[in-house]
């Protein structure tokens, strides 16, 4: 039987009321028409200087009549909601004072309606024109599912407090690469199109069907998560407001939510129709919505405008086998001074995360023995520091645009560690980080021992915003292995050892700082931000590098 989307949550309440009342021969006992129907609505921030409120655009309605057990709210904007209570919190987004048009229709039993209608007046100041340009193109623009990217579903808690922030994203479960392939799911289509001052969103899907969330799935009796005959037809309504969950107010998101009318959402059914904008460019999309029916779970969804046939995976990776470049640490003593250069000392704030340690260029701290280049961090007091390390570059030696980047390394351990396999855009003396962007191939931290990190850094994704992903080597300090990245104009894709499929995967375009010049960074980093508690029975630990080599 086809199961329509549209008002799920009211027609719920519905059908549990009618179920109690119903007699033996299916009629519904006394019809009752709603009767004395009043909408009363509240503007926010309305005082005498701000006769239209103060630009949220936000309005509470209270609507109540006698004998309705549920009420429609249509406004001429063109979104509707259903309340069963009559109340409801509606954020006008057009920009500038604007009078719109609200009905109310109040159900009564039987499916008999009263409807009333009145009109609102309402000052917004809300706008995001660069969101709306990024997702239409300025006309109309085709989204997917990213789904060759680690953690295009993911999931999160709400607004419980965590310490480490951990409540802004997706920690609890994050996919991996094609992990829904054979549903139904990446089948689904998102077309966002602007005409004037209205965007509208489309999505289509050949199988007529929806992804619906597990506990959705069992809520509406439809069995396991999976893909449900769902009523997803028709053009929606996007309506744009400011966000206001505890992961904007954290910091580091866009700070705009999306809301569809008549019941829209993107592909994977979890009962909302609010998107929060968590990071967004003109190819990739990234977004936060809270489940309905469990307001402590939010679920992060990734798209992307390449169609899901177009994306990663062994097929889709570029292919670069012309070695350009290389280091096989074959002549003992000091690294290559033609190859690697040397940042020293503890830079700005810790090298900008609180890291602990002094960076030097003594033996003690990196030297080539026996075909392998060691980094080694020591507990010792110098120059005002409890540790010593080492961190080479490549900076003014070699420096490069797309390829493919191998460093076949064994990581120290210890807790407090926190070796790095990265890259740098080379222009950051003037192009100032994060916007020059950065590149981590592998970074580690001993206090999560075996779990291996890669992420991409840029304006609106630093620190712990980062686009970021995440797998587990057991042996990762016991044994070497081949960490390496794949850079296109297209993507940046992550891979450890002989695995076809990348562990994390980033689609790119000319909008982030991934098309001119990085240079290549080793080093092992104590404490700081990322690498947390050093463990007080800490002495030493080294990262082993076989090779570094680099292919265009």
């Amino acid at each position: 039987m086809r199961k329509y989307i549209k008002q799920l949550i009211g027609l719920f309440s519905i059908v549990l009321l009618f179920s109690n009342c119903q007699e033996e021969d299916a009629t519904f006992g006394p019809i009752l028409t709603p009767t004395n129907l009043v909408i009363d609505y509240e503007i926010q921030g309305v005082d005498a200087s701000n006769i239209d409120g103060d630009g949220s655009g936000i309005v509470n309605f209270t609507t109540t009549a006698d004998n309705a057990i549920s009420y429609k709210y249509i406004f001429s904007d063109n979104t509707n909601y259903t309340s069963v209570s009559g109340e409801l919190e509606k954020q006008f987004a057009i920009n500038g004072v604007n009078t719109y048009t609200v009905t109310v229709v109040a159900n009564g039993t039987g499916g008999v309606t009263t409807s009333t209608t009145t009109e609102v007046t309402v000052y917004s100041s809300f706008s995001d024109d660069e969101a709306i340009a990024y997702l239409t193109g300025g006309s109309s623009k085709t989204w997917y599912w990213a789904a060759s990217e680690v953690g295009h579903l993911g999931l999160g808690p709400n607004d419980q407090v965590y310490d480490d922030g951990a409540h802004t994203f997706s920690n609890w479960y994050s996919a991996v690469a094609f992990e829904k392939s054979g549903s139904c799911m990446y089948d689904a289509e998102f077309e966002f199109a602007v005409s004037g001052d209205l965007v509208t969103f489309e999505q289509t899907n050949p199988t007529g069907m929806a992804f619906i969330q597990g506990l959705y799935a069992s809520d509406l009796g439809l069995g396991e998560e999976g893909c449900y005959d769902f009523d997803i037809d028709g053009v929606k309504t996007v309506s744009f407001s400011p966000s206001n969950s505890i992961a904007t107010e954290d910091g580091g998101y866009r700070g705009t939510t999306m809301t569809y009318s008549d019941g829209g959402f993107m592909g994977f059914y979890a009962g909302s129709s609010e998107y929060e904008i968590i990071s967004l460019t003109e190819n990739r999309l990234m977004v936060r919505v809270v489940q309905g029916n469990e307001p402590l779970y939010a679920w992060y969804h990734i798209f992307t405008t390449t169609p899901v046939a177009d994306q990663g995976g062994s097929s889709g990776t570029v292919d670069y086998t012309n070695l350009v470049w290389s280091d096989e640490f074959d002549t003992d003593g000091a690294p290559d001074t033609t190859k690697w250069s040397y940042d020293l000392g503890t830079g700005t704030n810790g090298w900008g995360n609180l890291e602990e340690q002094y960076y030097t260029d003594s033996s003690d701290n990196v030297t080539v023995e026996n075909g392998v280049l060691k980094i080694t961090a020591k507990a010792e007091s110098y120059m005002g520091s409890s540790y010593t390390s080492a961190r080479l570059k490549t900076e003014g030696n070699f420096e490069f645009t797309y390829g493919k980047v191998e460093v076949r390394a064994k990581l120290p351990e210890g807790g407090g560690t926190w070796p790095a396999i990265w890259m740098l855009g080379a222009d950051y003396a003037t192009n100032t980080w994060p916007a020059c962007g950065e590149i981590d191939i592998m970074e580690h931290v001993g206090n999560d021992q075996g779990t291996i990190h890669a992420t991409l850094h840029y304006t609106g994704n630093s620190g712990g915003n980062g686009v970021t992903g995440s797998t587990t080597v057991s042996d990762a300090s016991s044994a070497y292995h081949l960490y390496s990245a794949v850079w296109s104009e297209d993507s940046i894709q992550f891979f450890i050892d002989d695995d076809t499929t990348p562990f994390h995967s980033i689609d790119i375009d000319s909008s982030l700082p991934f098309n001119s010049d990085f240079f290549l960074i080793l080093n092992v980093a104590m404490g700081g931000n990322f690498g947390g508690t050093i463990d007080s029975s800490f002495s030493e630990s080294t990262m082993e590098i076989d090779y570094v080599r680099v292919y265009q």
